[in-house]
């Protein structure tokens, strides 16, 4: 995330960027694959075919820590009623409207039978689902985020996973966005008010160097 100098004196200066430390009950909260993102014949498309490569690198390293998982979608009635005014300030939600195969996940990044599955109408993952319930439930303290897009449900998943009280952690390499100069905004606003942004290897190595703290969050004990 390159930026210039004065720009982060300026923000160290206003007391932004505290490191958050994580925990060692993390979840994986991957955001909205969706087909629409890296289909051309969406008007969503995003060209994000690296950051779509890293998920599934992200997505394997948490399936072989143990650790939950959680996906998420969007999906809509056909006039997009249950979207409310978001549906009418974004026209392009309509890739999400009942019958789209656009709001399909891309291949290899839906979950698993036994992973959770969160179905949204609204940016964060959080809002309107039992998503917080569900980590509370699973004693998760920690969320490595990734998906798309990192200005809309990435941040805004980032933003409610402080507000519930999770360090959330943002998956440079496994986020993306339609624009390039967007993303690293949102990725530097991220890191200095929100949340930590990692990239992938050492997300990668935190996964791996979880113990027997990663069991007890399965099983309940500890």
């Amino acid at each position: 995330m390159p930026v210039p100098d004065d720009l982060a004196a300026d923000y160290a200066t206003a007391g932004f960027g505290g490191e958050l430390t994580p925990g060692t009950r993390p979840a994986l909260i991957l955001v909205d694959p969706a087909r629409a993102y890296v289909d051309p014949g969406c008007s969503l498309y995003a060209g994000v075919d690296e950051p779509v490569r890293a998920m599934r690198v992200l997505l394997a390293a948490a399936r072989g820590a143990g650790i939950p998982v959680v996906v998420t979608e969007v999906r809509l009635r056909a006039d997009g009623a249950d979207a409310g005014h978001f549906f009418r300030k974004s026209s392009g939600l309509v890739a999400f409207c009942e019958g789209s195969p656009f709001a399909d996940f891309i291949e290899g990044l839906a979950p698993n039978a036994d992973e959770f599955r969160v179905t949204k109408s609204y940016p964060s993952a959080f809002f309107g689902t039992t998503l917080h319930s569900y980590l509370t439930a699973q004693r998760v303290d920690t969320a490595l985020i990734a998906g798309l897009s990192t200005s809309g449900c990435v941040r805004a998943t980032a933003l409610d996973a402080l507000q519930h009280g999770f360090v959330p952690i943002v998956v440079e390499d496994a986020v993306g966005d339609r624009d390039r100069r967007v993303h690293e905004a949102n990725l530097f606003d991220i890191a200095h008010k929100i949340g930590e942004v990692w990239a992938l290897d050492r997300a990668v190595e935190y996964l791996g160097g979880l113990g027997s703290d990663t069991d007890a969050v399965l099983t309940g004990a500890g």
